[in-house]
């Protein structure tokens, strides 16, 4: 027996790999297909069930491609209406996996077809459960996705407590817990670091699930739940409906464009121009009007919630060599529309003799030193209000990156503002989309509040 956990950083996501005599399963796959395909093959064996644990939104499931290419069986559970064919689990119901077996449990609560499975080995023990969104390490799943006209975030939240209770917790203390995401992801909001654990500590630790009735349950999960980035619904429906073949997109994307072909391309298309460098890369020099999120950061997630609509051409600047995965990162959460990259990159740009622009960025000692000559200063705070609330300088305005697009409209474009985050990956992005709306006096912080305190910044607590 086999059990691979394949963690994908960007997104806080696990997936996972199976494998007994010669017969492979996959929970919850990326995008992309190859890694599974290869797994398998390395170990002589076939893939014969890709099983989902629900409708994803934070990501663009693998699994038509995969079922596709491999002939696996997709496996949803109850309630999983889909435009393709499927297999839909019944509650309890067994597939048998070489000499294991696995148990597909329906339970809703984050989604009304969330699903876990309990996998059993060869001597009939349970061994470990896949729960997808309905339980993670320190936190369960959010219940305000899957709202309908009849069903409140209360309803759902009160499903999942009664998911919890009667098809997870009298499982054997035990049994592993792989979920589908660990921290970073916008799924819960206590989630651990780490990306497994037993039953047994979950249920000492994770404060969901020490709750002692129904109504503290739906209290506690419903409380301070922000509000989910608008990809969110798009990538569920693309999981549910179907998508174009990955392939296809890949090669559709990964097209250099010498200069002239790049702005001519963006001009005829409305392209967005996204360049994923690193920030202070992206300070030196820059394609006019481009928007800045890094590869070196949480990419695909910022990608999604800065970027409303997945339909969006999108031309890119990308380090050399990096041009193929930064199309899969972002098929990865629905965005198919890549016209092509920046061939050469910015380098083959400023040969062509065209301009550039650039984002002053100065050092945390020097911000401190400004405003020490000068308290009027003004200060964007782009971190989350959750993170402000807990220290911030005292006289910083919180404009969360995640409503920058939304917010914007109370600054005044002749003012100088100086932008800063918790590291400096926030703040550029932040920087990058105020210059390409017109701000030009934008003064980035580098390595955010951090290093901020580290030179003497003070902060207080809201």
């Amino acid at each position: 027996m086999k059990i691979e956990q394949i963690y994908t950083g960007c997104l806080a996501q696990g997936a996972y790999y199976i494998e007994s005599q010669g017969e492979a399963a996959i929970i919850d796959p990326l995008r992309e297909t190859a890694p599974y395909i290869k797994k398998a093959q390395n170990d002589g064996a076939k893939i014969k069930y890709v099983f989902e644990t629900h409708f994803h939104a934070d990501f663009v499931s693998g699994h038509i491609d995969l079922a596709h290419k491999t002939g696996a069986t997709i496996v949803y559970g109850p309630n999983a209406n889909t435009n393709y064919e499927v297999h839909h689990a019944y509650d309890g119901e067994i597939f048998e996996l070489g000499a294991l077996k696995i148990k597909a449990l329906h339970t809703p609560g984050h989604t009304l077809e969330s699903t876990t499975y309990l996998l059993i080995d060869q001597n009939g023990r349970n061994c470990a459960i896949f729960t997808g969104d309905t339980l993670f390490i320190g936190d369960v799943g959010r219940p305000d996705l899957a709202i309908k006209n009849h069903l409140t975030e209360q309803d759902l939240a009160g499903m999942l407590f009664d998911s919890l209770h009667a098809k997870i917790m009298p499982l054997e203390d035990s049994v592993i817990v792989y979920p589908a995401h660990g921290a970073g992801s916008a799924c819960g909001k206590n989630m651990s670091k780490e990306t497994s654990d037993t039953l047994g500590n979950q249920k000492k630790f994770n404060y969901a699930l020490r709750a002692q009735t129904r109504a503290q349950f739906i209290d506690e999960v419903t409380a301070g739940l922000a509000k989910a980035p608008q990809y969110f619904a798009q990538n569920a429906k693309m999981n549910q409906q179907g998508y174009e073949k990955i392939d296809a997109v890949l090669q559709r994307g990964d097209e250099p464009l010498l200069p002239n072909d790049f702005e001519a391309v963006v001009n005829a298309t409305d392209a967005l121009i996204l360049d994923v460098r690193n920030a202070a890369d992206f300070a030196a020099g820059f394609v006019p009007n481009a928007v800045n999120i890094g590869l070196n950061g949480s990419f695909a997630p910022w990608v999604g919630a800065l970027i409303p609509d997945l339909r969006q051409p999108i031309a890119l600047v990308v380090p050399v060599g990096q041009e193929a995965e930064t199309v899969l990162r972002l098929a990865r959460v629905g965005y198919e529309n890549c016209v092509g990259y920046l061939d050469g990159g910015l380098d083959a740009w400023r040969v062509a003799g065209k301009e550039t622009n650039t984002v002053t960025s100065i050092t945390a000692q020097n911000f401190v030193a400004d405003l020490l000559q000068d308290p009027t200063l003004l200060i964007l705070d782009v971190r989350k209000p959750a993170e402000f609330d807990a220290e911030h300088l005292q006289t910083a305005q919180n404009l969360p990156l995640d409503y920058l697009n939304d917010n914007m409209v109370g600054l005044q474009k002749q003012n100088t503002y100086y932008l800063h985050c918790a590291g400096g990956y926030r703040s550029m992005v932040a920087a990058s989309i105020l210059k390409a709306r017109g701000f030009e006096n934008i003064i980035d912080v580098q390595g955010g509040i951090a290093a901020i305190k580290v030179a003497g910044g003070k902060t207080i607590a809201a």
